[in-house]
C-alpha cells in the first residue's frame, strides 16, 4: 500500500507539473495528477514528460504521484489506455487512480492501484471487494460519517483508507450524477460536466407553489476537515486528500502548507505515527484556508447530518470581510477597512450582496489611502454599474493581491531532509561520511596533505562552516562531527577542498537515496476471485465497456446492465443520488417537523420541482435510506447529437463468463 498502517499521507491535487511540484516542497507526501487522457477532469491533462518531471522530484523526498485514469471508457479507448498505463509507468508515476474496471482486465504494468472516488464506496463490503480485487488504497464517499469510516476501516487489512480532507464538493455522491450528459451530452463520468448543481433554481411543491426562488439549492458549501484529523485518523484514515485539480498555485500551496502543519502537530502527538515522506517542510507564511477560493465550510457529513451545509445564496467566493462603503461619487468609492484589515491594493477584487442576495464583485484599478482606515477605491467599470452599492452596504475581498503576490514568489517554503556529517582525517587525506534522517548514507574520500593548524578552534569552526554549506541542496545539516588524527587538533584544509569533499558527499548521498528508492507493490488479487456484494447491476455501476462487464461476471455478478451514457435509459431516471436533502436544508423534512404544533402531518416526503428556464427537475425522497434522488429524462437532442455506445445485451443474464 502507498500509506502504511504507521503512516499518515497527505495526499495533494495537481493541475500541472509545477504545481505538483510546488505541493511537494509544501509538505505533500503525494500528490496525483492527470496523464494525457482518462483523467476525468476536461483541461487538466499532462504529457508523459510532465509526469517524469514531477517524479523526479517527488522520489527526491521518497513522495510519490499517482496518475488519474478514472473515466469510464469505450472499448476503442481500452488499447490507448493500456498504453498510457505503461508510458506512465515508465515515467515514475507510483499508482494508478481507476474507476472503470475493465482496466484490470488488460495487461496493465506493475503499478498500484487506487480505487476512485468515482467507485461510489460506501460500505465495507464494496471497499473489501475492491481490496481483494487488486486495489491498494481506497477512497470512501465523502458523505460517511465517523463511524461508517470505521466500519470500512475494520474490514481492511492490505488496502489503506483515503478520505478528502478539504475543498469542492460534489452534492451527488460520486459517479452517480447523470444530470450533465443528460441535458449536454458532457459526461461527469467521462470528465466533462458541466455542474448543473451550481444553478439557481425555482423550488415547486407539488401544487406548483414556490418554496425557494432563484436558489442554488444543489449547490454546498466547501469541504474542511481541520477540526476532525484527529478524529480521522483514529476511525482508520491514513491517506488525507486534498480536493482541486483545476485550482491554481496559490491554492494548492496555501492548503497544503496549512494541512501539513496540522497534521506535523497530530504527528508530534502521536509516536506510533510516522510521514510517509521524508523530510520537513518550512513555511514561510501563514496559513489561511479563508484565503483560497471556497464557498464557505461545512464538515458534511462526518459528525452527522447538518442543516447548514448550502451555498444556496451563491455558488462564487464571497471573499473575507473587508469593510463597508462610507461613500459612492461618480468615478470612485470610499471604504472604511474592519479593524485589522491592513490595506486595499491596486487589482484587488471587491464583493457585496445587492438587496435580491446576488453576489456582485468588481475589481480596484487604483486604491488610495484617505487616512485612517478609509480608502479610496477607483473601480474597473463606471459606478453606474454596480447595482445596489451604496453607502452601508458590506464589502468582501475575494482576491487579495498582496497574497497573491506572496503565493506566487518562490520563497514561501523549503523541504529539506536531515542529515549528519563527519569528517575524517585520514593517513592519505580527507574522508567525509553522511547519514540522512532516512537510514541512507554515503561516504567519500579526497587524497590531501594534512597540515598542522595554528589554531585548531578557529580550524574546526572553519570546517563547520564549510561542510553546513547545504542551501541549495535538498538536506539540512543536524549534526557534524570532525574526526582529526590528533586528538582535539585538526588539520587545515583549504576551504576549496572543504566544499568538493561535501558537494561529493552530498552527490552519493543522492545516489544512494536514488538507488535505494522502490516502486510500490502491486496488489494481488485474491484467489478465487471474489465475489461481488451482489448479484446485478444497473446503470449505476457505469459499466460501459465489454471489459468491465467480464469483470464483474467473473466476480459473481449475473445481471449488468449498460452505463447511462449508452442510451438505454431512455425515459424517467435517477439523474443524481445524493446525500444531501433540499428539504431538511429548507426545514421541510417530516423528521423535523414531528411533534411540533400545528405543523405535525401536514409536512410529508412529497416530491418537489426544480425550475431553471427550461430545464425541469423532479426531487424525490427516500426518507428510509435518507436520500435525494434527482429525476429526469435524457434529452433527445442529447440522443440524436452525441454517439452513444450500445451495449444492449448487457441486460440479458450471463450463463458464463465470457473468456478474458
Amino acid at each position: 500500500m502507498s500509506a502504511s498502517p504507521h503512516s499518515l499521507e497527505l495526499l495533494a491535487p495537481a493541475r500541472t507539473a509545477a504545481i505538483g511540484i510546488a505541493a511537494v516542497n509544501h509538505g505533500a507526501d503525494a500528490v496525483y495528477i492527470g496523464g494525457p487522457g482518462f483523467g476525468a477532469r476536461h483541461n487538466a491533462g499532462n504529457t508523459v514528460a510532465d509526469i517524469e518531471r514531477l517524479a523526479r522530484h517527488a522520489h527526491r523526498y521518497d513522495a510519490r504521484v499517482f496518475v488519474t485514469l478514472n473515466t469510464i471508457l469505450r472499448d476503442d479507448e481500452l488499447e490507448t489506455a493500456r498504453r498510457l498505463a505503461w508510458q506512465v509507468h515508465e515515467a515514475g508515476a507510483d499508482a494508478l487512480i481507476v474507476q472503470d474496471m475493465g482496466l484490470l482486465m488488460l495487461d496493465l504494468p506493475p503499478l498500484q492501484l487506487h480505487a476512485s472516488t468515482q467507485c461510489d464506496i460506501r460500505t465495507p463490503e464494496k471497499a473489501r471487494f475492491l481490496q481483494d480485487a487488486g486495489f491498494s488504497q481506497i477512497v470512501v464517499a465523502r458523505e460517511l460519517t465517523l463511524d461508517q469510516v470505521r466500519a470500512v476501516a475494520a474490514v481492511l487489512d492490505r488496502a489503506a483508507l483515503e478520505f478528502f480532507i478539504h475543498g469542492a464538493l460534489c452534492v451527488a455522491y460520486s459517479g452517480q450524477c447523470y444530470i450533465s450528459h443528460a441535458h449536454t451530452g458532457r459526461s461527469a463520468n467521462r470528465g466533462d460536466c458541466s455542474q448543473a448543481c451550481r444553478l439557481p433554481y425555482e423550488v415547486l411543491d407539488g401544487q406548483g407553489r414556490i418554496v425557494a426562488h432563484q436558489k442554488h439549492v444543489l449547490s454546498v458549501k466547501d469541504n474542511d476537515q481541520s477540526g476532525n484529523l484527529r478524529a480521522l485518523v483514529d476511525a482508520g484514515v491514513r491517506s488525507f486528500k486534498i480536493e482541486g485539480r483545476y485550482k491554481d498555485l496559490a491554492y494548492v500551496k496555501n492548503i497544503t502548507g496549512h494541512y501539513r502543519r496540522l497534521l506535523d502537530q497530530l504527528l508530534e502527538e502521536r509516536p506510533d505515527l510516522g510521514r510517509a515522506s521524508g523530510g520537513t517542510t518550512r513555511l514561510f507564511f501563514t496559513p489561511d484556508p479563508e484565503r483560497s477560493y471556497n464557498r464557505g465550510r461545512t464538515d458534511y457529513f462526518v459528525n452527522g447530518r447538518q442543516q447548514d451545509i448550502g451555498a444556496f445564496d451563491t455558488p462564487q467566493h464571497a471573499g473575507l470581510p473587508l469593510g463597508w462603503v462610507q461613500k459612492t461619487a461618480a468615478d470612485h468609492l470610499e471604504v472604511e477597512l474592519h479593524e485589522g484589515v491592513a490595506v486595499l491594493n491596486n487589482g484587488d477584487t471587491l464583493t457585496y450582496f445587492d438587496l435580491q442576495r446576488e453576489l456582485r464583485g468588481f475589481r480596484v484599478n487604483t486604491a488610495e489611502a484617505v487616512g485612517g482606515q478609509r480608502w479610496r477605491a477607483f473601480p474597473n467599470e463606471p459606478m453606474a454599474a454596480f447595482k445596489d452599492l451604496r453607502k452601508g452596504v458590506e464589502l468582501s475581498r475575494s482576491r487579495d493581491m498582496a497574497w497573491e503576490r506572496l503565493m506566487e514568489s518562490d520563497r514561501t517554503a523549503e523541504r529539506r531532509i536531515g542529515v549528519d556529517l563527519a569528517l575524517i582525517e585520514t593517513p592519505t587525506g580527507l574522508a567525509l561520511q553522511v547519514r540522512d534522517e532516512d537510514g541512507h548514507s554515503a561516504y567519500v574520500e579526497r587524497p590531501h596533505e594534512r597540515q598542522a593548524a595554528r589554531d585548531p578552534v578557529r580550524a574546526e569552526a572553519t570546517i563547520r562552516d564549510a561542510l553546513g554549506k547545504l542551501g541549495n541542496t535538498l538536506f539540512a545539516a543536524r549534526d557534524i562531527v570532525v574526526q582529526p588524527l590528533e586528538r582535539n587538533r585538526p588539520g587545515f584544509w583549504p576551504a576549496a577542498l572543504l566544499n568538493a569533499l561535501r558537494r561529493d558527499g552530498i552527490a552519493a548521498l543522492e545516489q544512494a537515496r536514488a538507488d535505494a528508492w522502490t516502486r510500490l507493490p502491486r496488489a494481488i488479487p485474491v484467489a478465487p476471485p471474489a465475489r461481488y456484494p451482489g448479484d446485478s447491476l444497473s446503470y449505476l455501476a457505469n459499466v460501459y465497456n465489454h471489459a468491465a462487464q467480464r469483470f464483474y461476471l467473473q466476480h459473481g455478478v449475473q445481471v449488468v446492465e449498460a452505463a447511462y451514457e449508452s442510451h438505454e435509459e431512455t425515459g424517467a431516471a435517477s439523474l443524481m443520488i445524493t446525500k444531501h436533502c433540499v428539504r431538511y436544508s429548507l426545514s421541510l423534512c417530516p423528521k423535523q417537523t414531528r411533534g411540533v404544533t400545528g405543523v405535525q402531518g401536514t409536512i410529508k416526503a412529497e416530491p418537489l420541482q426544480l425550475v431553471n428556464g427550461k430545464e425541469r427537475l423532479t426531487l424525490q425522497f427516500d426518507c428510509k435510506a435518507c436520500e435525494m434522488h434527482v429525476v429526469g429524462r435524457i434529452k433527445r437532442t442529447v440522443m440524436n447529437e452525441v454517439a452513444a455506445q450500445p451495449l444492449r445485451f448487457y441486460r440479458h443474464r450471463a450463463k458464463t463468463a465470457p473468456a478474458g
